[in-house]
């Protein structure tokens, strides 16, 4: 008894520690069917602008470009101010689908992380002419 008692102890950090680490393998914050998307709402930090993108075409472009960019998790965000552009996703019902800082070509915010692109830059400069038109 004292034994099954033991090894639950030690399995239970042990498991709780490899679970937190699974979390930093690169993998897609993003994966939406751009078909399911009405709007992305684009705030601009730097000018306090703030733009909704509801043209076909633009949504397709944006989505498709963060469904092919594979993120790898960094250090907390917590405590780090301002932004670039704070990005909501809006689903055909008005719902949030996802809602993430896109800080440049190769860096967002997200659920109180920094995530780096592995593999393909986000469009930055795309956006960035959208909202700043």
């Amino acid at each position: 008894m004292k034994r099954k008692k033991s090894i639950i102890i030690i399995a239970i950090p042990i498991l709780l520690v490899l679970i937190f680490a699974l979390t930093y393998i690169p993998h897609k914050v993003v994966n939406i069917e751009a078909s399911n998307v009405s709007k992305i709402i684009v705030f601009d930090g730097n000018t306090g602008y703030e733009m909704e993108i509801t043209e076909e075409k633009k949504i397709e472009h944006i989505i498709n470009n963060l469904n092919e960019v594979t993120f790898q998790k960094g250090k907390s965000s917590f405590g780090y101010m301002g932004y670039s552009f704070n990005t909501t996703i809006i689903d055909k019902k008005g719902k949030t689908i996802k809602e993430l800082i896109i800080n440049s070509n190769n860096t967002i915010r997200y659920r109180g992380f920094f995530y780096k692109s592995v593999d393909n830059p986000i469009d930055y400069d795309y956006i960035e002419e959208l909202v700043r038109k």
